[in-house]
């Protein structure tokens, strides 16, 4: 039995950051999923720790349904440990079907920019807290991509164990990277047009918290700790595993950097070659018409409003799969869908080409010709290709669960 189970639904490349980082650190895990969890898994072969990625938490809570859900407030109550990243956060919270392991909520957003922030940000820690290492002092430098807000409510026994200060140099707002702006360019834009990027609406707001449910307890981070190449983070990361696992405290190096576009093919199969070439051919015609570009190795930015993060997470998943060497099950799931996997990428390749084409086009025609541009059939077109947001749909949906599926019959073992 592995010490901790990690949920693969909805988790998409958050699912494959948190198990690199295990891998790279050789801890015992082992990918389960929501149906498994339902049929009673945690109470048959209870893990230390139940760790729940980042993706789409409404997506998650409904993988589990009802009796999924009850399953894991049974097991966390009953002594074992939870621990949410983003989407898994939001998950362990109350309200819209959560796991209502405390009585804090998820905060709207009064703003849409709030939403959409990215990169380091300085948290200020609460060292007295047996969950935050001494090794960090008073301040970590952690990422957030995308992040949740906590919402207090009522007298929950909820602790934060960090919260949120000023941006690190690589932080984003939408597509516009903050730290590259001249120094008095924020203020002076305030003063122009009445709108603040920074994000002073977090300051000192929680962004790790944990707590207990019966004789269990609950950590949830709207901060990626897991994310590659990010030492403070890792080493908070490797702590709270260290303590919900009862062991030792143990010196892990950071999380391997991810040279995604140089992940080595270990399962050479040509079509899965060719379906990978597909998506290196569509990021590059993003990258052409400056729609997107590479932040780091790993993740692709993208000029608001563009479906960079699908995009991102099919090529990941993609990259994992042809990383894999293939058991028995897995060549033939593959070997049973391949036609029609084939027929619906090149679909799609043909959809999202064309697609990001009439961006580009409107990109450009919005300071020409404004009436010749139509935001409803572009925004038909990416629902078309990728279902509304924030949710998997269309036919990415079809081709990431495909890929979800095999990553997870390879690992499962």
């Amino acid at each position: 039995m592995s010490s901790i189970y990690i949920l693969w639904d909805d988790s998409h490349i958050w699912g494959l950051l948190i198990h690199r980082a295990l891998k790279a650190w050789n801890i015992d895990y082992q990918l389960v999923r929501a149906h498994q969890i339902a049929q009673g898994l945690l109470s048959s072969k209870p893990p230390k720790a139940l760790i729940v990625p980042g993706g789409w938490a409404k997506g998650k809570a409904g993988r589990l349904g009802g009796p999924g859900i009850l399953a894991v407030q049974r097991y966390v109550s009953e002594g074992g440990n939870y621990l949410g990243f983003c989407g898994g956060a939001g998950l362990g919270l109350s309200g819209a079907g959560g796991l209502c392991l405390t009585c804090w909520e998820r905060k709207g957003f009064e703003n849409r920019l709030h939403h959409f922030l990215s990169g380091h940000i300085h948290l200020s820690l609460n060292q007295d807290h047996p969950l935050v290492p001494d090794s960090l002092g008073k301040e970590a430098l952690v990422p957030v991509w995308w992040p949740g807000q906590f919402s207090p409510q009522g007298k929950s026994p909820t602790t934060a164990l960090g919260r949120y200060g000023e941006p690190g140099p690589d932080f984003w707002v939408a597509d516009l990277c903050v730290g590259s702006l001249p120094e008095g360019t924020l203020s002076d834009w305030e003063n122009l047009y009445g709108i603040s990027l920074m994000p002073k609406f977090l300051q000192d707001r929680p962004a790790v918290v944990s707590g207990e449910f019966g004789k269990g307890r609950f950590i949830l981070s709207y901060p990626h700790l897991e994310t590659p190449a990010s030492p403070q983070a890792n080493t908070w990361l490797s702590h709270i595993l260290d303590q919900m696992q009862n062991d030792p405290h143990t010196k892990r190096p950071p999380v391997p950097a991810w040279e995604l576009a140089d992940t080595p093919v270990l399962w050479n199969d040509p079509a899965l070659s060719a379906v990978r070439k597909s998506m290196e051919t569509i990021i590059a015609t993003g990258q052409g018409h400056f729609l997107l570009f590479w932040r780091n190795p790993w993740l692709l930015g993208w000029r608001r409003g563009i479906p960079g993060a699908a995009l991102n997470s099919l090529y990941a998943l993609l990259c994992e799969v042809t990383s894999l060497e293939p058991n028995d099950e897995a060549l033939q799931m593959w070997s049973s869908c391949k036609d029609a996997f084939l027929r619906d990428m090149e679909i799609f390749k043909k959809g999202v080409t064309g697609y990001l084409l009439a961006e580009r086009f409107a990109m450009t025609m919005r300071s020409l010709e404004p009436d010749t541009v139509f935001p409803k059939g572009l925004q038909e077109q990416r629902n078309a290709l990728f279902g509304p947001p924030p949710g998997a749909g269309g036919m990415y949906a079809k081709l990431l669960s495909t890929l979800e599926e095999i990553v997870w019959v390879i690992h499962k073992d």
